[in-house]
């Protein structure tokens, strides 16, 4: 199978859909696909050094406003396209035009049924953009069965839906590792310090308010307790800057900023608990990669996060800064044996979700958009 690959929306900073992206370009030319990544023409060497096997198109115009609109109305009928079989567009939006059969992933419907979490810009666009794939694609990709079920309610009419969840390195992310000691040293960190461990791009839906709140109770009771932030800037940061800043336990807050992938699981495995209190999201991938490492995680009840975790995390209601409390304290106060089988259970759950299995997914669904034409 001839596949073009649209991989012109991912950052300079890998995470969360980018990081899914990245993992199909590394993933599908080992499965037998002749792969083509569209890449915006800045940005070409480092996909030929995740995808060295792939052609790499770099056609897309590095502005955001020029980028979509090349996609739009020029991308799909290019001279790269025509000897294509199969077209995805793994980030919501699609070509207008189109010679090929498309499959388009459809991370959440978080847009519609939760604006307020979002740039109000990017609501309306996107919106427009999912109601368009939901209707013209030949296929759509959800990273979930919790998508699947709100791309129903939200657009009941829309082209056929595979389910491929997002996978997780085991090897990289396991429960051991060589140098955790150094690696956590290297962000200028004690590894002796016991700390809670928050991973995620920084935005309202991301449930920081709520973690903040939740600390506030921990460190009363837990002295030597730090909290340390990890992810990028996102949007909307004003009052949780300002809630930081004037927080009780401000010195144990330590904010890491964006964390390499080399580093990452050590963090993971030797925090205290892992916790990701959002809202809502398609997947939550840094559950899963948690897991992997064997950490006790805490997520949020009626999420998608805690269908990807199944019984091996402790739960809180989403937005309530009580019961996250509660959870944290749950998993602070196991033993060494409990820890022990609770994260034995958690890699194990996170065995289930791998990114070969999710490759066998994207194939049928690609196969799927080849049989509708």
């Amino acid at each position: 199978m001839r596949l073009g690959l649209d991989v012109s929306a991912v950052p300079a900073r890998v995470a969360g859909a980018g990081r899914y992206v990245v993992e199909l370009a590394r993933r599908l030319p080992e499965r037998g696909v002749a792969l083509t990544v569209v890449t915006r023409r800045d940005d070409v060497d480092r996909w030929r050094r995740w995808s060295p096997d792939a052609h790499c198109a770099a056609l897309v115009p590095d502005a955001r406003v020029a980028r979509l609109a090349y996609e739009a109305w020029r991308l799909g009928v290019s001279a790269s396209t025509r000897d294509l079989d199969v077209w995805h567009s793994p980030h919501y939006t699609m070509p207008r035009r189109r010679d090929l059969p498309t499959v388009v992933t459809i991370h959440d419907l978080t847009f519609f049924t939760n604006p307020e979490w979002h740039e109000r810009s990017k609501v309306a666009f996107f919106r427009r953009a999912i109601t368009y794939a939901a209707a013209n694609a030949d296929v759509l990709i959800s990273v979930s069965e919790f998508t699947s079920r709100q791309l129903d309610e939200v657009l009941p009419t829309h082209a056929p839906v595979v389910i491929a969840p997002h996978g997780v390195d085991l090897n990289a992310f396991a429960p051991y590792g060589d140098g955790d000691d150094e690696a956590i040293r290297s962000l200028a960190l004690d590894p002796q310090r016991p700390y809670l461990f928050f991973l995620g791009t920084f935005e309202p839906r991301k449930g920081l308010d709520v973690l903040l709140d939740a600390f506030e109770e921990l460190a009363r009771i837990e002295p030597d307790l730090e909290l340390w932030l990890a992810g990028q800037v996102g949007w909307g940061l004003e009052t949780l800057e300002a809630r930081i800043a004037a927080h009780p336990g401000a010195s144990r807050i330590r904010r890491l900023g964006f964390v390499d992938e080399a580093v990452l699981p050590a963090l993971l495995r030797r925090a205290r608990s892992v916790v990701y209190p959002s809202r809502g999201e398609g997947f939550g991938l840094p559950v899963l990669e948690a897991m992997a490492c064997g950490a006790l995680v805490v997520t949020s009840s009626d999420t998608v996060m805690a269908e990807v975790a199944g019984e091996c995390a402790e739960l809180a209601a989403p937005g309530d800064p009580v019961a996250l409390a509660a959870a944290l304290r749950a998993q602070l106060a196991r033993t060494s044996d409990q820890r022990a089988q609770w994260s034995a259970r958690a890699r194990s759950r996170a065995e289930h979700f791998t990114w070969e299995a999710s490759m066998t997914m994207h194939l049928s669904a690609y196969d799927l958009a080849l049989r509708t034409r």
